[in-house]
């Protein structure tokens, strides 16, 4: 089946010309004029992949990212935000409410187009090189094939990133990982992502996860470790 896009764009032909460049290329595009009719459909659809304009009515982008990532059974999908050219305020801001990337406008669909099958090719691989595999680190246990994380039991709603971040810090007990090595590993080469978007992760990460506030220890001026349990 072909991967389902969630495009919320409120300008008609911004959003049918990446639907179109999308429907060559395989994808199956959702339209979205608005955030409201945004997040009803996200959680009916339950899109592969969101590419949401941070300029709407009704609700803006920001608003609907939000939501996105407080809703469980839709928290980790991967969410790609259409920024204006010079907002950096904004793209600060969605990559520390959990947005996967950014694409400053003007565009091109080409651009567009490559920036999404880059974050499906990085998850393929990801998924590879732990395929089947799962980790148990005190009371947390972490499903790699289901993407899932609990604590206790209880299911704990995280990111793409964050569970990314999470499995790589797993993977790894008492291993410095420098902020770069993460950002490689977690964002790909060609990521647009600053330091600073790591340590607002690893906050979330204990933010959601108690545990983790003494577990996973950063290293000053290097990166973080999770402690060996």
């Amino acid at each position: 089946m072909p991967r389902t896009i969630l495009v919320v764009e409120d300008e008609k032909e911004i959003r049918e010309l990446l639907a179109h460049y999308l429907r060559k290329e395989g994808f199956a595009p959702v339209l979205a004029p608005d955030g409201e009719t945004a997040l009803a459909k996200a959680k009916k659809e339950k899109p592969d992949l969101v590419l949401l304009d941070i300029l709407l009515p009704n609700a803006d982008g920001l608003e609907v990212l939000r939501a996105i990532r407080s809703t469980p059974e839709i928290a980790g999908t991967p969410v790609v935000m259409l920024t204006a050219k010079g907002d950096e305020t904004d793209r600060v801001v969605g990559l520390e409410l959990g947005a996967d990337d950014y694409i400053p406008k003007p565009f091109s669909p080409r651009e567009v187009v490559a920036r999404i099958k880059a974050i499906f090719r990085r998850s393929r691989l990801a998924d590879r090189e732990t395929e089947g595999a799962g980790f148990e680190y005190r009371e947390l246990r972490m499903d790699i094939a289901r993407h899932e994380v609990r604590v206790r039991g209880d299911l704990v709603a995280l990111t793409s990133k964050e569970f990314r971040i999470l499995r790589a810090l797993l993977s790894s007990p008492g291993r410095v990982l420098s902020r770069e090595a993460i950002l490689r590993k977690v964002w790909g080469e060609d990521t647009h992502v600053i330091d600073r978007t790591v340590d607002v992760h690893i906050a979330k990460l204990r933010q959601k996860i108690p545990l983790l506030v003494q577990s996973i220890e950063t290293v000053k001026d290097v990166g973080y470790k999770l402690r060996e349990d």
